[in-house]
């Protein structure tokens, strides 16, 4: 691994890592994927960080179009937990967002992949029992 160091505009010296990180997606499992040095170079490790990239995708739409409160509730308990559902949800959302970057083919497939079923499940007429609405807005 080839590190370059350089100067930036407070004067203090900063170094930078070349080579880790790609610019444009590419195929394979020797990557970094949310955390530093995971998955790795294992090809488990790097099924097991698609799985939970798909996981993470599908968490994202049950949160979506999930009904916990019940009518008639606490009005101000009901608006924190509903507040909590959107922190969680947009957590979810973030962590999705940043396996994207790792720029992996495999990643961006997958994260697709778990947003379709999660919806097909979750959002879609298939599986919907009732015609509720869900607790939290739908996302912008």
């Amino acid at each position: 691994m080839e590190t370059t160091s350089a100067w930036n505009t407070t004067g203090l010296h900063v170094r930078r890592n070349v080579g880790l990180f790609h610019r444009s997606f590419y195929w394979g499992h020797n990557s970094v994927i949310l955390f530093s040095g995971w998955p790795g170079s294992s090809p488990g490790m790097y099924a097991l960080a698609l799985i939970f990239v798909f996981v993470l995708a599908v968490m994202v739409e049950w949160l979506s179009y999930c009904s916990f409160i019940k009518p008639g509730a606490n009005k101000v308990g009901a608006g924190f937990f509903q507040t909590g559902l959107y922190a969680v949800r947009r957590g979810l959302s973030y962590m999705v967002m940043l396996a994207l970057i790792s720029f992996n083919g495999g990643v961006f497939l997958v994260a697709i992949f778990g947003h379709a079923v999660g919806f097909l499940i979750f959002g879609s007429r298939a599986f919907r029992k009732s015609e509720k609405s869900p607790d939290l807005p739908p996302r912008k």
